[in-house]
């Protein structure tokens, strides 16, 4: 399978379009459509043209018609933690962030917030709304493996029905 992220898409667009910082690129497209409309486009074109394909993204549900969607759930703090410990140098510096997992935590409720405004805004839903998807996973006591077999059955019996 070849992964995509809506995320890496933003923050390539972000660079495109003079923003060091991912934060400051999504506060300003708030109340405008063009990031979000080329995300869209990239994303709905991958989905046309790919074949196993695993794709990550708030929206990417609503681009891949006939897909699986799978939504991924942990706490705030628990993700700031995951997130830091696996974040590379680069990402780091796109987002100015610190080591400090509660600070970044505090940003990831940010971040939240300016999605579901926007998206409500642009496309009239809450991404977060577990009824888009076709399997939601707890992941606060699983490991990625762990996380992974999870999906893996789930699709199997997906691709059943």
């Amino acid at each position: 399978y070849t992964h995509y992220s809506a995320g890496d898409l933003m923050r390539q667009l972000a660079k495109e379009n003079g923003y060091d910082d991912i934060r400051d690129f999504n506060l300003a497209s708030e109340g405008t459509t063009s990031a979000d409309d080329q995300v869209d486009e990239r994303t709905r074109q991958i989905g046309e043209t790919g074949s196993n394909i695993v794709f990550d993204g708030h929206m990417s549900w609503r681009f891949i018609p006939g897909s699986f969607k799978v939504f991924l759930t942990l706490d705030s703090q628990m993700a700031a933690e995951r997130i830091l410990g696996s974040m590379t140098p680069e990402r780091k510096a796109s987002e100015h962030v610190t080591d400090d997992a509660s600070a970044y935590a505090k940003l990831l409720d940010e971040r939240k917030s300016s999605n579901v405004r926007r998206y409500e805004a642009l496309y009239g839903v809450d991404p977060y709304r577990p009824d888009y998807y076709d399997c939601i996973i707890d992941t606060r006591d699983s490991n990625l493996e762990q996380v992974a077999e999870k999906i893996i059955n789930a699709y199997e019996l997906w691709l059943k029905d």
